[in-house]
């Protein structure tokens, strides 16, 4: 009596392409969800922009990146100009770096730093007109509007690493007794750096890293 012969296998060449489609359908969709983070602000709401509105206190609080826009509305009689921080301060718009009169301008914050803008028409600027925003990196952590110049403290600088304790280098021969406890975990430990920096940069950082997380988790099921 002859063997009935084995039904043959499934290829191996298409369970790879499935693993390369949904990889590359899950690398599509991330790329297209990171362009929706760009936010409109629309300055001094539903004041606009026009004279005797505290535009810091506006600003306070709100988070700038680069990619936002920042929309003016504003009647007959002011303008919008980007001048620079000396300027700012002075409240003149003799080499502003733009300038509009339309009604209606929009801004995007093309790079990262602070960006200055007032009214050019005379007296505007020293009655209010004015706004200092600093926009972060795209990607990276936002950064809150500073404090404009000639209103009060200027932006404040980055924090100094000037006395930072050193990594603890553990004896030779030590038992895992012998360690202090209160280095488990310590904030010089290289390993929670790493892992904050990947996956706790930001809020959508982390909902990639869980969903990479779960997708690696159906690769490899496939």
């Amino acid at each position: 009596m002859l063997n009935p012969i084995p039904p043959p296998s499934p290829s191996t060449p298409m369970a790879y392409s499935s693993k390369t489609a949904f990889f590359a359908l899950a690398t599509i969709a991330i790329s297209m969800a990171i362009p929706t983070f760009a936010t409109v602000h629309t300055v001094g709401d539903t004041a606009g922009w026009s004279t005797g509105v505290d535009y810091t206190s506006w600003s306070s609080g709100k988070t700038f990146v680069v990619g936002d826009t920042l929309v003016f509305n504003y009647g007959g009689g002011h303008t919008v100009d980007e001048v620079s921080a000396s300027e700012y301060t002075s409240c003149t718009a003799a080499n502003s770096i733009s300038s509009d009169s339309s009604g209606a301008t929009s801004i995007t914050l093309k790079k990262p730093g602070t960006h200055y803008f007032i009214c050019g028409a005379f007296g505007h600027c020293g009655n209010g007109m004015k706004l200092a925003v600093t926009a972060a990196e795209a990607g990276g952590p936002p950064s809150t509007a500073s404090a404009p110049i000639g209103d009060g403290l200027a932006p404040s600088e980055a924090p100094s690493s000037v006395g930072a304790a050193a990594p603890v280098t553990p004896l030779v021969g030590a038992t895992p007794k012998d360690a202090d406890s209160s280095l488990v975990n310590s904030p010089t430990s290289k390993v929670p750096v790493e892992a904050s920096s990947a996956c706790g940069a930001s809020a959508f950082a982390a909902v990639v890293c869980t969903w990479g997380a779960a997708t690696l988790g159906l690769l490899a099921a496939l």
